[in-house]
Order: C-alpha cells, then structure tokens, then sequence
C-alpha cells in the first residue's frame, strides 16, 4: 500500500499504537440522549471497550459521560468518527420533542409526523428519537387512514373522501383541512379526527366554534399543524384543541452538542 493510499493514523499513532486510553463521549449541553445502545454497537465494532453507557432517552447536563470507553488510540480516532454521528442528531431531535412535551404540561397531545418527509434511509432514526422523548410519530393510532388534503382536491370535497373511507369501519379517519369552516362537514362525514393544518392559530377557534355551534364538537378530536413553534403552544394550551403537530421544529433540530475527551491512558 503507497502512503496516498494508507491510513495516516496509523503513522501518527505508531509509537503509542499498543498504549490504551480512557476515553467517554461527553455532553456538551443540556438534552436528552438517544440512540445510545447502537453509539455502543459501532464503538465495539471498531474494537472499543464500552464500560459505562446512559439508560436510553436519560437527561444529561453539559460534563456528563454519555458512553465510557477503552481502547487503542487508533480505536478511539476511529469511534469519533462514527459514535458522535449515530448520538448527536437523533438526541437533538429528541430534546426538541421533549421540550414539546413539557411546555404542553400533559395538553394538547404532542405528535410528529414530518419523520415521513424526510428520506428512507433516515425515518427509522427519527421515528426513534421522537419516540424516545415520549412524543407520538402519527397522528393516530394505528389502524386509521389519513385523508390528507390533495386527496379532498381530487375526490372533490369533504364528504365524497369521507364516504370513499366509509366501509373501513374498523380504521378512524383523519382528514386534514385548510378551511376550518369545513369540520363540521367532516364531523357529520365521519371523520374522527379533524385535522386543521394551516399554520393560522386563530383556525383552531373556528373549526372549535363551528364544530360547537352544529353540536359535533364531542364526535371529533381536534388538531393542529403547520409551522408549529415552542413559543405557540402556550397559545395553543388556551384553545380548544386535542392534538398539535410539530414538524420542522423536531425533525429538524440542530444536534445535541458532545464530544469525544480522552481522559487517562
């Protein structure tokens, strides 16, 4: 092998190459962890001695040991590159979930179904993470059948989609709206959730109101989305609403600062 094409570490490393060190994957902030047992699985594949590991979905403060390890120098170079990787973005997904969570104290129910926009390779990791955190991945629970908007388009309203649905009997329907005024058609339809996903907090009054006012605000559960913010849901605890999909804010989060400290050797 020319020196082009070996690996440099193991130039750099030569005369400690048998030394082996302590090292740990520290937090660098505040969050909550996740993905910890497949952080462990890469770091022992490349040969590493996992001693310690954080409990999945833990709280950690900036100094904590997410994982502890042991190995070679060469080891540990080769765990930073993959172990941070597989920690930091499904971690940060999870803090901003759970920061959901607590800023809505138990009401309305946070979800996040955006996993869904995300590429293939990724929906798994933060599915995961929002899972981690104690938030739902869908709007429902399974079986239901999502009624998103263009279906409405196409079908030609409210309640020709519905009706398409009807004999489904054993799945709740979910159909998603832009025009608030438009639920109590879907509650008389059979929707058993009404999901008003406009992004205009003051949409959830409407579709409350005008579901009250025909006296079908008990058939129905409430929901909102679109470019839900943390600073929206304490407007949002005020009204009338059951469930809040957050997108961007959770799938999108920055990661959860950490990083790899050799500690003895």
């Amino acid at each position: 092998m020319t020196l082009a094409h070996a690996d440099l570490r193991d130039e750099v490393f030569a005369p400690i190459a048998d030394r082996v060190f302590a090292a740990a994957v520290v937090a660098a902030e505040a969050g909550i962890v996740t993905a910890v047992e497949a952080a462990a699985e890469a770091a022992e594949e490349v040969g590493l001695t996992v001693e310690l590991r954080r409990s999945e979905a833990s709280c950690v403060q900036p100094g904590d040991e997410i994982l502890s390890l042991r190995g070679t120098p060469k080891q540990i170079a080769l765990g930073e590159e993959r172990i941070v990787g597989i920690l930091a973005k499904p971690s940060g997904i999870a803090t901003a979930a759970r920061r959901f969570i607590e800023r809505a104290a138990g009401h309305p129910l946070i979800v996040s179904g955006a996993w869904k926009k995300l590429p293939f390779s990724q929906k798994d990791m933060i599915r995961s993470a929002i899972v981690a955190a104690g938030a739902q991945p869908r709007i429902a629970t399974p079986p239901f059948v999502y009624l998103d908007k263009n279906f409405v388009r196409m079908l030609g309203g409210v309640e020709p989609t519905l009706a398409a649905v009807a004999h489904l009997e054993d799945h709740r329907k979910v159909i998603q709206l832009d025009d608030p005024a438009d639920a109590p058609a879907a509650a008389r339809a059979g929707a058993d959730i009404v999901f008003v996903d406009t992004g205009r907090l003051e949409d959830v009054a409407i579709a409350s109101r005008e579901l009250r006012e025909a006296g079908l605000r008990d058939r129905v559960e409430l929901a909102f989305g679109g470019g839900v913010q943390l600073q929206h849901i304490e407007v949002l605890k005020r009204t009338d609403v059951d469930i809040v999909d957050v997108g961007r804010a959770i799938v999108d989060a920055p990661l959860l600062d950490m990083r790899i400290e050799v500690r003895a050797g």
